[in-house]
């Protein structure tokens, strides 16, 4: 018991003075509530957890574990020597045979070197000549490994001073807490910054590896945090911050490909966003572009190359409707085109960045989502319509279509059409109900948005096929449109499997068709490649027709996850 006699005070752990709190502030709580309360908050099992691991903190600070000597292997010898002059009995040579091994000599060394070394941080000193009228510094060792370290400097206009620009989100130097944007930049590894460039501070810092050790004069600290909710996007777009002459810091980049969802972590910086893949485990944000940015750069890309926006693509793809198909024959001599409302307004204002999304999985009792075929004249969206049709009959179904013309023998209305005056069909463009129309031969044609709604009001699939400039106006929180994209194979494939196909001209003159030829190979991958490049970040879903079967098979899997999986959609579809 000599422990409890030396006289030596024994000093009380933070653990110990909450345990006996309660007990101690009884006398003084005159209300039972009271005294209800200080026990249920003092006696919180996590609370006593913090303050034991406080006190074991304590405790090891107070008494660093330090080896007990560091002369081990020189020891062991001294031993052997002392014991091989004694009497030799069984447990000496036992001994003796233990310390002349390999392995247990290279141990005890091993011991030695790391009991002699210091593993304690060794700062460099500060300069004995310091002006006390200079700004307080702080030196700062951050260890960097692989990765980059997660902040962006910048120099200052007026001062030429290096100022730390942005802290990356879950970089490391996020995670270690010693870096703020605003801090000035004064050495990096003993090396000052006051003559250099950004760019030749980035090179030394990107070329450093394990430890690197900061000068900094603390900037002023903004204590109001970031309250920003962090949004998902979905990238319009495909980038690579290594082909990007304007991002800041190409190493704190973050690629992507079009479709790529990403999780904005900050917006803070009007000109470069810090975001992150979805779902990535790496807690480290990357720099992007912000969408006002991308948009600028567009614009100023556009003016500079005096591009159309897509206005005369938009205009030569009207001939493709694949419901009114007008022949080459019929373009040269009928004037009229297939319209859509404000369709060349729309299209040059859209500038493909980001759009905002969030999870979405279709209640069991709500309307099914659009299914929206596109791709070139004769790729067989028609076929695979057909196919899904006689599959599922009672799941699937088509809009029925709006005529000017005269009913013919056999037709029945709201079968074959919904047949209407022509005076009544003006009159439903002039209020814009129709999707899509175009006269022929003296009669108008169209698709409406009602015959849309049909089908989806008798809880059906709608399965409709259109030109992708008239995507737009079907993107809304009414419809929901699950766009597939059909694309043909190489022309060498084209060529194999089309050889005995017919290509139909219009719809409505039965037994109008033709052969494939060249042209019309060489035209369906031209359109088709035009297509994907203006209207390609619509797109959820590319099929590629090779094989009518396997195309058919894969858009039924994608249908089917369509109804039973989560989705990414645009925010402004499921918030009403």
């Amino acid at each position: 018991m000599p422990a409890l006699t030396t006289g030596v005070a024994h000093e009380p752990g933070l653990y110990e003075l909450l345990a006996a709190l309660p007990s101690k502030l009884k006398p003084h709580t005159s209300h039972p509530d009271e005294t209800t309360f200080l026990q249920g908050m003092f006696g919180e099992r996590s609370l006593h957890l913090l303050f034991l691991i406080h006190d074991e903190l304590q405790h090891y600070e107070e008494c660093k574990p330090a080896p007990v000597l560091n002369n081990a292997e020189s020891l062991c010898s001294q031993l052997t020597v002392e014991l091989q002059g004694k009497p030799l009995n069984q447990e000496i040579k036992e001994l003796l045979k233990l310390l002349a091994k390999p392995h247990l000599k290279s141990l005890l060394s091993v011991h030695d070197m790391v009991a002699q070394k210091n593993y304690d941080p060794e700062l460099p000193p500060l300069p004995e000549d310091m002006n006390d009228d200079e700004d307080s510094v702080k030196i700062i060792r951050l260890v960097k490994n692989k990765e980059p370290l997660g902040a962006t400097i910048k120099q200052d206009d007026f001062t030429g001073a290096i100022l730390v620009a942005r802290i990356m989100k879950g970089g490391a130097a996020d995670r270690s807490g010693l870096i703020h944007v605003g801090d000035e930049l004064k050495e990096v590894n003993g090396i000052p910054v006051d003559d250099k460039k950004p760019e030749e501070i980035i090179r030394i810092l990107v070329q450093s590896q394990g430890a690197i050790t900061f000068k900094i004069v603390p900037g002023a600290k903004d204590d109001a945090t970031s309250k920003e909710a962090k949004m998902f996007v979905k990238a319009l777009f495909d980038y690579d911050p290594k082909n990007d002459k304007a991002i800041p810091c190409k190493e704190a980049g973050l690629g992507f490909k079009r479709g790529t969802i990403l999780q904005i972590m900050s917006q803070d910086d009007a000109t470069w966003w810090q975001a992150k893949h979805e779902g990535d485990a790496n807690p480290r944000a990357g720099l992007i572009p912000s969408k006002q940015f991308q948009e600028r750069r567009f614009a100023l890309k556009s003016s500079s190359t005096n591009l159309p926006i897509q206005r005369s693509s938009i205009r030569r793809s009207f001939g493709f409707r694949r419901s009114f198909r007008l022949s080459r024959k019929d373009k040269k001599t009928n004037k009229s085109m297939y319209e859509c409302k404000k369709s060349e307004i729309y299209d040059t204002a859209d500038v493909p960045t980001y759009e905002e999304v969030t999870k979405y999985q279709r209640p069991s009792k709500a309307k099914h989502r659009l299914v929206v075929l596109v791709g070139p004249t004769g790729i067989g969206l028609n076929e695979l319509k057909r196919k899904l049709l006689i599959s599922d009959p009672e799941h699937f179904s088509v809009t029925i279509p709006h005529t000017s013309r005269p009913k013919k023998n056999l037709e029945n209305d709201g079968v074959e059409y919904y047949f209407i005056s022509k005076h009544l069909f003006e009159t439903d463009i002039h209020n814009n109900k129709f999707l899509e129309f175009g006269e022929y031969k003296g009669n108008y044609y169209g698709t409406s948005f009602d015959s849309i709604r049909s089908v989806l009001a008798r809880n059906k699939v709608c399965l409709l096929d259109v030109q992708p400039h008239i995507l737009k106006h079907l993107r809304t929180a009414e419809f929901k449109p699950f766009i597939v994209f059909v694309k043909p194979p190489t022309i060498e494939r084209l060529r194999e499997t089309r050889i005995n196909a017919k290509l139909i001209s219009r719809k409505d003159d039965k037994g109008s068709s033709k052969s494939f030829t060249e042209e019309d190979f060489q035209e369906m991958l031209v359109t088709a490649q035009t297509m994907e490049n203006q209207y390609g970040h619509l797109f959820e879903k590319v099929i590629v027709n090779d094989s009518l079967s396997e195309a058919f098979a894969e858009l039924r899997v994608s249908l089917k996850q369509v109804e039973m999986d989560t989705q990414w959609l645009p925010v402004s579809w499921t918030h009403t």
